[in-house]
């Protein structure tokens, strides 16, 4: 067999991901935590935090264990944690949500992102609109779902859409508004210009909300606003979060979906046949995570607040342009005040020169605009106060 045929291939082309000579390559973060590894440098490239859970979190799931849930649980998880996720969206937005017919367990929000998007899209002539950059399994799944992926581009340094760009974005066409707020990778969040025009242009045109909201807690300097609270919004959206990034539990792969019955009717019709269920003893603990009390959560964003602005002040020393960031993990920075034009070769070559890894924003672009983002490159700050410290001092004196 000369060539392997199949879905697999505009997959990993709607990536980004097939060489000139039509092989598939490994994503930007797979290749840059090899690095790390390899040359011993600080990884502040894939956005995974250096801590564990909290401690009622971690206790939680070895009671899971130790008392027999170690099998299949629901498909659409086990009550405990539905009900806690109806808990918390009216506890922190006021959303009244069913957790027997409106909450949809997953094995983390890839997983819900992707079960929704195969559930929704109906074939080719449909459009998903994406902000630009974007998560990199946002254009995989679009490409294996057999739609096509239409950009609005957020461009260097506050990373607003402009919303003219965003009217000529969304039509007729338009299936699905796929929504990351706060955004990864650019750290940015979106002003309530931008959420309400999105839910005018979706009713406007009849299209769906899909919302990314894995970094609703660490919002810096003001609290999280999901779209699913704008007036009109919630019989359309379906809104997605995790444990992984709340929790630093990025490794438990517990996400979820919240939104009308029909809606997550149809996402369950898919994901039954992807993972089934997932996690049984995780959820437990994600449930016990989801209702510590508010002091937990104002701690983790000060927390990450503390580690941006270490982490900020640090590349400014050693002569980077920087994106403040107003929530995520993750800080941008512009290498072009270094004299580098190129952001990509920059990053492979970083973990020799300086001891660091970072990714950059080209791997999070489409070929038509990737010039626009060549010299930026993304930082995450989800790392212990000493290790960034130490990263920073590292670029200080290789720059």
């Amino acid at each position: 067999m000369n060539e392997i045929s199949g879905a697999w291939r505009r997959t990993a082309a709607g990536a980004g991901l097939i060489d000139a000579d039509g092989v598939a390559r490994e994503t930007i973060f797979a290749e840059m935590s090899a690095l790390a590894a390899e040359t011993g440098a600080i990884n502040l490239g894939q956005g995974f935090p250096d801590e564990d859970p909290p401690l009622e979190v971690l206790a939680a799931a070895h009671t899971a264990m130790a008392s027999g849930a170690n099998q299949y649980p629901p498909g659409r998880g086990i009550p405990q944690l539905r009900e806690a996720i109806a808990s918390h969206q009216r506890r922190f937005y006021g959303l009244k949500v069913d957790p027997g017919s409106e909450v949809l367990v997953t094995a983390g929000a890839t997983e819900a992102l992707a079960a929704s998007l195969l559930a929704l899209i109906q074939g080719e002539d449909d459009e998903v609109v994406v902000f630009e950059p974007y998560y990199d399994s946002y254009a995989a799944v679009v490409a294996l779902a057999g739609a096509r992926l239409v950009t609005v581009p957020l461009r260097w340094p506050s990373f607003q859409p402009d919303l003219d760009e965003l009217r000529n974005a969304v039509t007729d066409r338009t299936r699905v508004i796929l929504v990351n707020d706060p955004h990864n990778p650019t750290g940015s969040v979106f002003d309530a210009d931008v959420r309400a025009e999105i839910v005018r242009l979706a009713e406007l045109h009849d299209a769906l909300i899909i919302t990314d909201e894995v970094y609703e807690h660490l919002i810096f300097d003001a609290a999280h606003v999901p779209i699913a609270t704008e007036h009109g919004a919630r019989e359309r959206t379906l809104s997605i979060s995790s444990a992984g990034k709340t929790f630093s539990a990025t490794g438990w792969k517990v996400g979820w979906i919240c939104g009308p019955a029909a809606l997550i009717d149809a996402v369950m019709a898919v994901k039954q046949y992807l993972t089934y269920s997932n996690g049984a003893p995780f959820q437990p603990a994600i449930a016990v995570g989801l209702n510590l009390p508010d002091a937990y959560f104002a701690g983790i964003r000060q927390s990450l607040r503390q580690k941006r602005d270490l982490l900020g002040a640090g590349l400014a020393k050693a002569g980077f342009e920087v994106s403040a960031p107003a929530g995520s993990y993750f800080t941008v920075a512009d290498v072009a005040a270094l004299g580098v034009t190129d952001g990509a070769a920059f990053c492979r070559e970083l973990p020799d020169r300086a001891g660091v890894v970072a990714i950059p924003l080209t791997a999070f672009a489409t070929s038509a605009r990737n010039h626009e983002y060549r010299t930026l490159i993304r930082f995450a700050a989800c790392k212990r106060l000493d290790v960034i410290e130490t990263a920073t001092q590292r670029l200080a004196e290789a720059f």
